[in-house]
């Protein structure tokens, strides 16, 4: 039977018209507008200053961070006043907690040498680690002799930090780990840990390779390998060769420059698209590097004159065009001799100044051509060192920062250095913590003894670190709007934290960084800024505005809207960091300010179907250690009742969330009202809900758990759908960008390939209009399903139609907003969104 266009039109027009009817009444959308119409003659509209609020927060930024510089000073003076008063004994005898041992029995029952009982409780401060904030640990690289006499002298030493590491903690309760690196090798740690080897009992974590480390250690620096593949360094001389070059690369940062050469009888780039130049020794190019030295062949005759000259060449060109570090220049030389008469070289490029240091590696067991590579390196204020096996790469590859530290160490330069963005998966086996992007603020330790000082000592590294995610709370979420943000960037151009740096992916069941996670550039995430214009002006440490079209991203990068950003960016004094903040305009650029009494707020803030966003900073929970255990909600309530009148809160944002809560307080009661309608709630309805801009939402569960098709919808775990620190629900960002009063329905992707478990979430969004000024009140939305929760013969009835024959099918798309209908002779597929059939 054919089945005219008109008369399917007229089912989609009725069944458009039922789907809209069941939105209204199920959401209550119409009288929580009505509510916020009532109030707007009582609250203020204000228009956000983009550039005076990116300023603010960079400025609570700055005091944050400033008080964790002042926490590494404290710890260098303490070092250094330590080392200054203690007497190098050779024969010292010290027991000290090692974390490796500390509360290990032996087969007598006994405590183990240098273990100890070590009382650790779980902490909340610290990702719920057993630690214990009493007292510091030791850790010894697996390769470093753990009685040492220079290891017992220096944890002899280094014992003072104990009173200011628990002083620095009581100061500033936000502080995380503090520690101090020792040049020595060992590694202290507080608050004290027990400390995980890996599957083969092994501790291969050596403070001196870290990132924080080698960057306070030493000044920016431009390096030139130059490595020897002629015939002699064939088998396990290569591979040494090898190690070493990796080793080096290991210990450059994004501060540094770098390239790599190999020469024979003559001279060739192992990267040939950086001929003559230096490139950034970013992650990326260090691993680029990397892999092209593996596939390094041995064949010819070494000339080390062309080797050398080449990179003096590289050097010299970088300095006098302005390119480079602008620092320490140096030429790493690896190689299994040298023969040739190569004085004239330096003659001509390095003497007399010397401005470039050469350190030489003598590879292999063989020592004829020994003077030869000695002479090269002091001639040329480097260092010489011997490495015959695989194991002396990484103690003899590490002499190098020593030297490069002396100029500071005897000018007595306490730079204060801050690390790019990282995770430490070595150093912390848990999931909690190595999984949390943080940076490092380190400075190096120096000797204050006379006489050292001429020699210029590193005694060592302090630091501490700030995990990123508690920087970004200083940049409130509900001051940026619906589709606003903050991010982060370093002078060199890459990301700190910004809400589309997805630093981590899947492997199998486990969490893992990606490779290159920490070297995104700002363009590589902002690419609408074609001209590069924000990108350098954050790199500069300017201060200032830009506007740019953009397509945002919602539903983990699978769904686009179309947004007018505006991005404010400022520096963050004292440190290499830039802020920016985006506002969409539209949404970002007012905000309503409501106004109640604490008591009718808090009457209404404690109803059974309220919460807040709990990842949100309504009041600081993390100074004080009584606090910590307790929700936002709880702290909410306690500071509000006047139960911890102690409690540092945002005042502000409390204000705004006691206002939601009254207004949207008669949605208790509607809701609650339907569900007990003697009638029952429509089939396939499963909950209401509604979200507001300070974080607030309300949710009624019209079926129970056991029978509800979206169980995991808006649960803790569902960080899409409810208010997180990175961002709004995605419902809220999607209601917001249609008309007030309209709805939209959808399908969450993720769920649209489950047959069994699809449903719809049908989204609008409510407003409030102050002298023709709107703002986005809140979203009032509620979830369907199953899918087909609307009965076919119903929608086909309600159009006054007649049966269809067998041949007939009708369905409902995956939205749940489109009626198809199929024949055996046409197909007809009719847009039925409510509000625009």
């Amino acid at each position: 039977m054919r089945i005219s266009p008109e008369t399917v039109q007229q089912w989609a027009n009725a069944f458009g018209k039922q789907l809209l009817a069941l939105s209204n009444r199920y959401s209550g959308a119409q009288l929580l507008q009505k509510k916020y119409k009532d109030v707007e003659p009582i609250v203020k509209m204000q228009e956000v200053d983009g550039l005076k609020m990116v300023k603010e927060f960079a400025e609570e930024m700055e005091n944050m961070l400033g008080r964790k510089m002042k926490s590494v000073k404290r710890m260098a003076e303490t070092v250094e006043d330590a080392d200054l008063y203690h007497e190098y004994n050779a024969t010292l005898a010290f027991d000290y907690y090692n974390s490796m041992m500390i509360n290990t029995l032996n087969e007598d029952g006994n405590y183990v040498d240098l273990g100890g009982e070590f009382p650790l409780e779980e902490n909340e401060h610290f990702n719920k680690l057993p630690v214990s904030t009493q007292q510091s640990v030791i850790q010894v690289p697996t390769n470093v002799y753990n009685k040492d006499p220079d290891i017992l002298n220096g944890v002899f030493m280094s014992e003072a930090l104990n009173d200011i590491f628990t002083s620095n903690f009581e100061k500033d309760p936000t502080l995380t780990w503090q520690y101090f690196g020792s040049s020595t090798g060992f590694f202290r740690l507080y608050p004290g840990i027990k400390w995980t080897p890996d599957e083969n009992g092994v501790v291969t974590f050596d403070a001196r390779n870290r990132n924080w480390y080698i960057q306070a250690a030493t000044s920016p620096k431009d390096i030139i390998i130059a490595v020897d593949i002629s015939g002699s360094m064939k088998g396990l001389r290569l591979t040494i060769a090898k190690h070493t070059i990796n080793t080096i690369l290991d210990t450059l940062g994004e501060n540094d420059f770098v390239n790599v050469i190999a020469y024979s009888d003559y001279v060739r780039y192992v990267e040939p698209c950086f001929k003559g130049t230096l490139v950034q020794a970013d992650l990326d190019n260090r691993e680029h590097f990397k892999l092209l030295v593996e596939e390094l062949q041995v064949k010819g005759e070494g000339k080390v004159k062309k080797a050398i000259k080449e990179s003096f060449k590289i050097l010299n060109e970088a300095a006098a065009e302005g390119r480079g570090s602008l620092c320490n220049q140096a030429i790493m030389l690896i190689t299994d001799g040298a023969m040739e008469d190569f004085q004239q070289v330096f003659e001509e490029f390095n003497w007399p100044e010397r401005k470039v240091r050469v350190f030489t590696y003598l590879i292999g067991r063989e020592l004829t051509f020994a003077s030869n590579v000695k002479w090269i390196a002091c001639n040329n204020k480097g260092y010489y060192t011997h490495i015959s096996t695989l194991a002396d790469v990484q103690e003899n590859v590490m002499e190098y920062l020593h030297v490069l530290s002396r100029p500071m160490v005897i000018n007595h330069d306490h730079d204060i250095i801050w690390t790019e963005a990282y995770m430490d998966s070595v150093l912390f086996n848990t999931q909690a913590e190595s999984l949390l992007l943080m940076t490092s603020v380190a400075m190096p330790v120096f000797s204050k003894k006379e006489e050292t000082l001429s020699h210029g000592i590193l005694l060592g590294v302090v630091g501490t670190d700030v995990p990123l995610k508690e920087l970004m709370r200083l940049a409130p979420r509900y001051k940026l709007g619906v589709h606003g943000y903050a991010f982060l960037n370093t002078n060199n151009g890459y990301i700190l934290s910004h809400p589309d740096l997805r630093p981590l992916y899947k492997d199998g069941k486990k969490l893992k960084p990606k490779p290159n996670y920490n070297s995104v550039d700002l363009s590589e995430v902002e690419w609408e800024d074609t001209e590069d214009a924000l990108r350098t002006a954050m790199v500069k440490g300017e201060s200032g505005t830009i506007s740019l079209d953009v397509r945002a991203t919602v539903e983990k990068g699978k769904r686009v809207v179309f947004l007018k950003n505006e991005y404010f960016y400022t520096t963050i004094n004292e440190t290499p960091f830039s802020l920016g903040i985006v506002l969409t305009k539209g949404h970002g650029k007012n905000v309503f300010i409501g106004n109640v009494s604490v008591e009718e707020g808090l009457h209404d803030l404690t109803a059974s179907d309220v919460s807040i966003a709990n990842e949100w900073t309504y009041c600081e929970t993390d100074i004080d250690p009584h606090h910590r255990k307790l929700t936002q909600f709880q702290a909410v309530v306690r500071y509000l009742t006047g139960k911890e009148p102690d409690l540092e809160c945002d005042e502000r944002l409390l204000q705004q969330t006691l206002f939601d809560a009254v207004v949207t307080a008669p949605m208790e009661a509607y809701w609650t009202t339907l569900l007990l309608n003697a009638s029952g709630v429509d089939g396939g309805v499963e909950t209401a809900f509604l979200g507001t801009r300070s974080g607030l939402m309300r949710m009624i569960r019209y079926v129970g758990v056991e029978k509800r098709v979206a169980k995991k919808f808006l649960s803790p775990s569902d960080k899409e759908n409810i208010f997180t620190l990175d961002h709004f629900p995605v419902w809220y960002r999607r209601a917001a960008e249609n008309p007030s009063g309209r709805f939209l329905y959808y399908v969450p992707i993720e769920d649209s390939t489950k047959v069994d478990g699809r449903f719809v979430i049908a989204v609008t969004s409510v407003t409030v209009s102050v002298n023709k000024k709107t703002a986005v009140a809140g979203e009032g939305s509620y979830p369907v399903g199953p899918l087909c929760f609307f009965s076919h013969q119903g929608v086909i009835n309600s159009s006054n139609s007649h049966d269809l024959p067998p041949s007939t099918n009708i369905t409902e798309s995956s939205a749940c907003s489109t009626l198809a209908l199929h024949n055996t002779s046409r197909h007809f597929t009719i847009d039925t969104r409510a509000g625009f059939f």
